[in-house]
């Protein structure tokens, strides 16, 4: 809750708060059955993945793992969108002659952490923990008004602070936003 509250400020400040963008680029030459394995691909169009000799050469090269990633295929490169919490990466192979350029871009942790706010390129077991951590919430939340309901009795203000607390936000929304 403390994170959830804490990246919630800053995803309303971000303008305020000074990104530090670091540009890591690496580069190599494909060859071998890495290299093979493109050129029996097809030249147009989209594929779920690179072929897997093409992914162990990537990862035994430059240390990038681009296994499960949709690969955009030409007549004379393949490119792989690498998007990731935080920052953004991507590589390109040339198909003719096995020239790989890959860059990956981080903008910080107040990014990475915003993005996690978001679930932003997080992948599938952060977006059902984000969903499980959202129902816990509402659990707690409908658990604290029935305890409310059963004190409400003994302390005159229960009621109206929390119609307030309603109140107040909807107000704000309602009036001043545009």
């Amino acid at each position: 809750m403390i994170l959830f509250s804490v990246t919630g400020i800053t995803l309303n400040h971000a303008a305020d708060i000074p990104a530090q963008i670091q540009i890591d680029t690496r580069d190599m030459v494909m060859e071998g059955a890495g290299f093979a394995a493109l050129v029996a691909q097809p030249v147009d169009g989209t594929t779920d993945s690179l072929p897997r000799d093409t992914i162990r050469a990537l990862r035994r090269g430059i240390g990038v793992n681009a296994a499960g990633k949709t690969a955009e295929w030409t007549d004379f490169d393949v490119y792989v969108s690498l998007p990731r919490p935080g920052g953004d990466a991507w590589l390109a192979i040339d198909r003719e002659t096995g020239a790989v350029e890959y860059e990956l871009t981080t903008r910080g942790w107040v990014s990475w952490l915003n993005d996690l706010h978001k679930g932003r390129n997080t992948g599938q077991v952060w977006f059902w923990f984000i969903d499980v951590f959202s129902v816990a919430a509402i659990f707690f939340c409908l658990t604290g008004l029935w305890l409310l309901q059963i004190h409400a009795g003994k302390r005159a203000i229960t009621w109206p602070l929390t119609l307030a607390g309603l109140a107040i936000p909807a107000i704000l929304a309602l009036f001043f936003i545009h």
